[in-house]
């Protein structure tokens, strides 16, 4: 139904900046909330970054400070600006969108690497 369109992956070293882009299409409902979460090998996939209903923004303790989550209604799209990368940022990165009545979706994932 929401088809999530991820872009923006690649490897960087560390110190270097990337930025995720998220569009979404074919929704039917209002989305409510938009993020990304990321999964290393081994590891639940985890919240990095969510913007809320209400606008409220939520970061991962291990992000803050390096991480921006924005959000560009008018073209149903979102992004992750990414600086001051770190090896341990190694992970598939996951668009996400939430809607009340649609449910969660979620993009194919990209590949973030980061080396040393």
């Amino acid at each position: 139904q929401v088809q999530l369109v991820e872009s923006g992956g690649g490897l960087v070293p560390t110190g270097g900046s990337l930025r995720l882009s998220c569009a979404a299409s074919g929704s039917r409902f209002t989305i409510d909330a938009v993020g990304w979460f990321r999964q290393s090998p081994g590891k639940q996939r985890g919240m990095v970054a969510l913007i809320a209903d209400g606008g409220s923004i939520a970061y991962a303790d291990s992000v803050k400070g390096r991480f921006t989550i924005s959000r560009d209604h008018n073209k149903n799209m979102h992004y992750l600006q990414m600086d001051s990368l770190k090896p341990e940022d190694t992970a598939v990165y996951f668009c996400y969108v939430g809607s009340r009545v649609g449910g969660p979706r979620w993009g194919q994932g990209t590949q973030v690497t980061v080396f040393s």
